[in-house]
C-alpha cells in the first residue's frame, strides 16, 4: 500500500463527517427559521358584559404557513404566580381553530385577578405565549337594565326597572351594591320629536317621574351606573307612554247617565221577561176558564181512562155539539082507595081486636060476625087515609133519591105508578 493510499482513508472519513455536520447544521437552521417565523397571537381583548367573559385575539398568517392553525388558551389566578413553584395553568380552550375563547362557564371570581395566555400551533410548531391580565370587577362591562316598563299613574308615570343580571340570572347588585340608574325622559311630539329632555338618578327599582303634563306622551330610557370604577352601561331602548289626567265634569256626567240608562233598561228587561214567563206558565197550567167535568180529562183512544190535557196538536178530530140538560119529568098516578089493597100493617090491629072479642065472648059466631062487620065500616076510611100518607112518604123518598143521582140526557121523562 502506497503512502498516498494510506492518507486517503482518513480524508474520506473526515469528509463524510463534515458533510453530516453540515446537514445537521442546515436542518437546525431551517427548524429555527420556521420556529422564528411562526407568529404569536396579537391584540388580546376581553369582551365582557356583567359576568359573561370572552377573550379574543388577532393572528396574521403568512403565505408560507398554509396549514391549519390551532390555538390554546389557559388562565391562572395571579396570586399563584408569586409562588416559587411553577403554577398549574387551567386550560380553557385547547387546539381550537376559532380566534376566541369563552370563559363564562368557568365561574371566575368577580373580585379576583387572573392572568390569561394564548398560544398558536401549526403542525406541532408552537408560538410564544401571549399574556393578558384580567380583573372582572374592574374590567367587565356593566349591562343595561334587564327590563324597563312604564305604567300611567294619573298625570305621572311609574317606571319599573329590572336589575341587570349575571350569567346565573342573579342581580348585579350582589356584585355592585352601589349600582344606580340614570333616567332620561322627554316629551314626545308628532314625528318622534323630543323636547325638554330631563334626567333623574335613582337606586330604586320603581321610580315616579314628577312634573308631567296630563294627556301627554313621554319617552324614557335608562342607564346602569357604577361610580367606583366609573362604569356606565349603554342606554336601554326608549319606551313611550301617555299620561292620564282628571276627567272633565261633562264626561263624568255622561258616563253616569249612560250607566244609569243601561241599568234601568236591563232591570226592565228582566222584569218583563219574568212577568211574561209567569203569565205563560199560569195560563198553561192554571187556566182561568175551566171545562165541564166530563170534558176536562178525555179518555184515551186505547181504552184506558188516563186523564190528559187537551192540546191543539192532538191527532184525533174533536167534534163538539151543544148539549141541553133538562130536569126529569115525573108523573104520579094516584089510584082510588078502593083499588089499593090494604097493607097487613094496618089490618093487624083489627084482627087482633076481633080475636080478642071472639075469644072473650061466649056467644055464637053470628054475633062475632056482626061485631066484626060493624067494626070494618069505620076502619075502611081510616085505612085509606093511612095508605095515602104512606104513598106520599114513599114518593118523597124516591124524589130525594132521584135528585142525588146524575141526570141522564136520554131519560127525560120518568113514569111511575103508585
Amino acid at each position: 500500500m502506497t503512502p498516498r493510499e494510506k492518507l486517503s482513508g482518513p480524508r474520506r472519513i473526515y469528509t463524510m463527517s463534515a458533510a453530516f455536520y453540515a446537514f445537521l447544521f442546515l436542518w437546525c437552521l431551517e427548524n429555527s427559521a420556521v420556529r422564528a417565523e411562526l407568529k404569536h397571537p396579537k391584540n388580546l381583548t376581553m369582551i365582557t358584559l356583567n359576568t359573561n367573559y370572552m377573550v379574543t385575539w388577532d393572528w396574521d398568517q403568512s403565505s408560507s404557513e398554509r396549514a391549519a392553525v390551532n390555538f390554546t388558551t389557559q388562565y391562572v389566578p395571579k396570586f399563584r404566580l408569586m409562588n416559587k413553584k411553577s403554577p398549574v395553568w387551567i386550560t380553557a380552550c385547547e387546539k381550537t381553530s376559532q380566534r376566541s375563547c369563552d370563559l363564562t362557564q368557568f365561574g371566575l371570581y368577580f373580585l379576583g385577578i387572573y392572568v390569561l395566555r394564548v398560544q398558536a400551533n401549526v403542525n406541532g410548531n408552537v408560538s410564544a405565549w401571549v399574556h393578558k391580565e384580567f380583573c372582572p370587577d374592574k374590567d367587565a362591562d356593566l349591562g343595561p337594565p334587564n327590563k324597563v316598563d312604564l305604567t300611567p299613574a294619573g298625570s305621572t308615570l311609574d317606571i319599573f326597572i329590572s336589575d341587570p343580571v349575571t350569567s346565573t340570572n342573579n342581580s348585579m347588585k350582589e356584585n355592585h351594591p352601589e349600582l344606580y340608574y340614570h333616567i332620561v325622559y322627554w316629551e314626545r311630539l308628532a314625528g318622534q320629536q323630543a323636547i325638554g329632555t330631563q334626567t333623574l338618578d335613582s337606586t330604586a327599582n320603581i321610580v315616579t317621574l314628577p312634573n308631567l303634563k296630563p294627556w301627554t306622551w313621554y319617552c324614557v330610557r335608562v342607564q346602569s351606573c357604577y361610580d367606583y370604577f366609573n362604569k356606565k352601561s349603554i342606554f336601554s331602548s326608549p319606551h313611550c307612554m301617555q299620561t292620564e289626567g282628571a276627567a272633565p265634569w261633562w264626561q263624568i256626567f255622561g258616563y253616569f247617565l249612560v250607566s244609569l240608562v243601561t241599568f234601568f233598561l236591563v232591570v226592565l228587561l228582566l222584569l218583563s221577561s219574568g212577568f211574561w214567563c209567569y203569565k205563560t206558565l199560569k195560563e198553561t197550567w192554571f187556566p182561568s176558564v175551566r171545562l165541564p167535568t166530563p170534558f176536562q180529562y178525555p179518555c184515551d183512544s186505547s181504552g184506558y181512562d188516563i186523564p190528559r190535557l187537551l192540546s191543539p196538536e192532538s191527532d184525533t178530530e174533536l167534534l163538539c155539539d151543544m148539549v141541553t140538560v133538562e130536569p126529569p119529568l115525573m108523573e104520579i098516578h094516584i089510584l082510588p082507595p078502593e083499588v089499593v089493597p090494604l097493607p097487613r100493617l094496618i089490618l093487624q090491629p083489627d084482627s087482633r081486636h076481633s080475636r080478642q072479642d071472639s075469644s072473650g065472648s061466649g056467644d055464637s059466631g053470628v054475633y062475632s060476625t056482626g061485631a066484626s062487620s060493624g067494626l070494618r065500616q069505620p076502619n075502611s076510611s081510616h085505612s085509606s087515609t093511612l095508605a095515602f100518607d104512606l104513598v106520599q112518604v114513599k114518593m118523597q123518598d124516591m124524589a130525594a133519591g132521584l135528585k142525588a143521582q146524575h141526570v141522564n140526557a136520554d131519560k127525560g121523562v120518568l113514569d111511575m105508578c103508585v
